[in-house]
């Protein structure tokens, strides 16, 4: 009988872990989103911008700014839309992106980017980018509600 007991309770605890992962996956939600940035440096950049979180049929304004280190050269401006995931409310998309990566334009190009927050927010952009720019560098970018 004891060992039932402790079966039972194991099994209780597991069931509970695991409806607790499943529900917290179940209410994650989704949305799009359209931002434009213009980002110029010289060795260090920085970029700023403003976008619209589009989600249960309503448009939120966003503000976006940020830092690049590395090696930064020119000035571009960036159109990027796409999906935003695993979100559960629009505040959840608010919050400190970081990348790294590479790349140049000169004259017009395209861009693709998958981005993480800190609150599990995926972005997954792409769009097009104009102007003179050269980078390998490190990226923080920071998007808030307006």
């Amino acid at each position: 009988m004891q060992i039932s007991r402790r079966f039972r309770a194991g099994l209780i605890a597991l069931i509970a872990i695991a409806g607790a992962s499943f529900s917290s996956a179940v209410y994650a939600d989704g949305g799009t989103i359209r931002i434009s940035v213009l980002k110029a440096g010289w060795f260090i950049g920085g970029s700023g911008g403003s976008g619209t979180l589009f989600f249960h049929g309503r448009a939120y304004p966003l503000s976006i700014g940020g830092v690049d280190f590395g090696l930064v050269f020119g000035a571009s401006q960036t159109y990027l839309s796409g999906r935003v995931s695993n979100i559960s409310r629009p505040s959840d998309v608010a919050g400190v992106y970081g990348a790294g990566g590479a790349g140049a334009a000169i004259g017009r190009g395209v861009r693709a980017i998958v981005l993480t927050n800190e609150k599990g927010a995926v972005l997954e952009l792409s769009g097009r980018q104009t102007g003179l720019m050269v980078n390998a560098d490190l990226s923080g970018l920071a998007i808030s509600l307006r």
